[in-house]
């Protein structure tokens, strides 16, 4: 995957990135609604795709408070893994591989919602869906 994110402009990641990150953020908002920061995160990526205004202190804050949701969670789980994956996701307006990181931190919130008897499915399954959408939205740019 790597290697077809090399090749990607940098917006066509940034929409993946949220893809993937949304994917899993059910798993921070069930247990955490009251708690908008990866959401707000996803939100300020969004605008930056929409308007090309990039800030970095804007960027930033919004990336930095996703990460420090995920810490207030304490425990390693899907809840954790899906914001840090919101707060790669959005650190793509700054650099474009970060988008790698929002895609391995929802295989990760994946792999520990799963049965573990089926972790290693669901990982795969997720590993392909990320690979085909990313495909799709390089076709479509």
């Amino acid at each position: 995957m790597a290697e077809l994110v090399k090749g990607t402009d940098k917006r066509t990641l940034a929409v993946w990135a949220i893809d993937c990150a949304e994917r899993v953020l059910p798993y921070f908002e069930e247990k955490y609604p009251e708690d908008p920061r990866p959401r707000d995160a996803l939100d300020t990526l969004r605008a930056w795709i929409t308007t090309g205004v990039f800030h970095m202190a804007v960027i930033r804050t919004a990336s930095l408070a996703s990460h420090a949701a995920a810490r207030e969670v304490g425990e390693d789980n899907s809840a954790r893994s899906a914001a840090r994956a919101a707060g790669q996701a959005v650190a793509t307006a700054h650099v474009s591989t970060h988008s790698l990181g929002a895609a391995v931190y929802a295989r990760q919130a994946v792999w520990k919602a799963a049965n573990p008897d089926d972790a290693e499915t669901a990982v795969a399954k997720e590993r392909d869906w990320q690979y085909r959408c990313l495909l799709a939205l390089r076709s479509s740019s």
